[in-house]
């Protein structure tokens, strides 16, 4: 309860100086005050296109995501097994961590159509990401008692419920927290770019270029409150997974 009301706090304090912030500049052009906003955010909310727009973004980008974190896994457990594969697929994963975000958009702006552009950027940001997590959580789990499952003949099932998934559970967790935050920074980026038809990178790029600071601060916020949804749901669904396998009620 306590922590609750910190965080509310800490809220409002920061709220507060934006609204004196907002106040001091006198032009809404610079910066909106929250509580127009949060007007523009319920005259968006109460438009077609405005839902459109998050189920176009946020299907697209979950798609990325998903796409990720199967492969980043996939692969996380070959090289696990193969540190050649590892010693293969490092470079080009160390150049995609290093390359800015927009280089990589504008690249792929020449192979791919932009309704697909923010899919393929998502997925290609968070694949090192997860990989890098996956592999780490594999490597972490102690070989002394994986050699003492196999002295007792565990079987895989069991291997992987009682020595493999809670060592990893810490590095999945914080590899969706890294990589959900990323998704959406890159797959927004991907749009504000490429501009595919009924976007929410569309209505930014739009709010931009028309000098409409309160839609811009609006769709911001927005496009914040559903990665944390998302990066919350997520958690909560891998500690469900996690005592529902393991039989805790």
């Amino acid at each position: 309860m306590m922590k609750k009301f910190k965080s509310i706090l800490i809220l409002s304090i920061w709220l507060l100086l934006w609204q004196i912030g907002s106040m001091l500049i006198g032009q809404e052009l610079f910066l909106v005050s929250p509580s127009r906003v949060v007007l523009t955010l319920f005259s968006l909310i109460g438009t077609a296109a405005f839902w459109q727009s998050i189920f176009v973004s946020f299907s697209r980008i979950m798609l990325g995501f998903v796409l990720a974190f199967t492969i980043g896994t996939v692969l996380a457990v070959l090289t696990a097994k193969l540190e050649w594969l590892h010693d293969f697929i490092a470079p080009i994963l160390n150049v995609i961590k290093a390359t800015p975000v927009a280089s990589f958009i504008i690249l792929a702006l020449v192979w791919i159509n932009s309704k697909n552009l923010s899919v393929f950027i998502s997925f290609l940001m968070v694949l090192p990401v997860i990989y890098t997590n996956i592999r780490q959580g594999i490597k972490s789990i102690d070989q002394h008692l994986i050699e003492v499952g196999q002295v007792f003949s565990l079987s895989k099932e069991k291997m992987l419920r009682y020595l493999y998934l809670p060592s990893m559970v810490p590095y999945i967790a914080s590899a969706c927290t890294v990589g959900i935050g990323l998704c959406w920074k890159s797959g927004i980026s991907a749009e504000v770019i490429g501009l595919p038809n009924d976007t929410m990178g569309m209505h930014l790029y739009n709010a931009k270029v028309y000098l409409n600071t309160p839609d811009l601060f609006a769709w911001t916020v927005t496009i914040i409150v559903l990665s944390v949804i998302m990066e919350k749901f997520l958690l909560a669904i891998l500690q469900l997974v996690m005592k529902n396998y393991n039989g805790v009620k």
